[in-house]
């Protein structure tokens, strides 16, 4: 049940490679997260240089114009170990598919519960489900 979406300074990012990302984080969730392969939700925004702002080293991480904003939204319970095996493993997939540099993967999880969803109709499907094992 992850909603991801992505940010990016315009021109960074083409037609070609949005898809190649788009798999890359759907394929780093299936591995870590158990996600199944069709819940898949991603939102990419493109932004003007006068509405994309970041730190070019904050924490000494040299940053380019490269940078990917990755949110993503998803039901608690993962644990220390798995989300940081989960941010190495997107790293090296971007890195690998888009000869992408690691240091412009920026990713933020953010935790919520079953009752903070539906996927339509007004109605609260996670909550709803018997069979419900808290997996994506």
């Amino acid at each position: 049940m992850p909603l991801i979406r992505v940010s990016y300074l315009e021109n960074q990012y083409g037609t070609q490679q949005l898809p190649l990302i788009s798999r890359a984080i759907m394929s780093a969730l299936i591995q870590h997260f158990n996600v199944p392969e069709d819940d898949y939700f991603q939102v990419f925004h493109s932004h003007k240089a006068s509405e994309f702002y970041y730190s070019r080293n904050y924490l000494n991480i040299e940053r380019s114009d490269g940078l990917l904003y990755i949110q993503i939204t998803l039901k608690s319970g993962r644990s220390t170990e798995q989300k940081i095996s989960f941010y190495g493993k997107l790293a090296d997939l971007l890195s690998n598919t888009l000869n992408m540099r690691k240091e412009d993967v920026f990713v933020v999880l953010v935790d919520t519960e079953f009752e903070d969803w539906t996927f339509g109709n007004g109605v609260a499907q996670m909550i709803e489900r018997p069979d419900n094992k808290g997996e994506a």
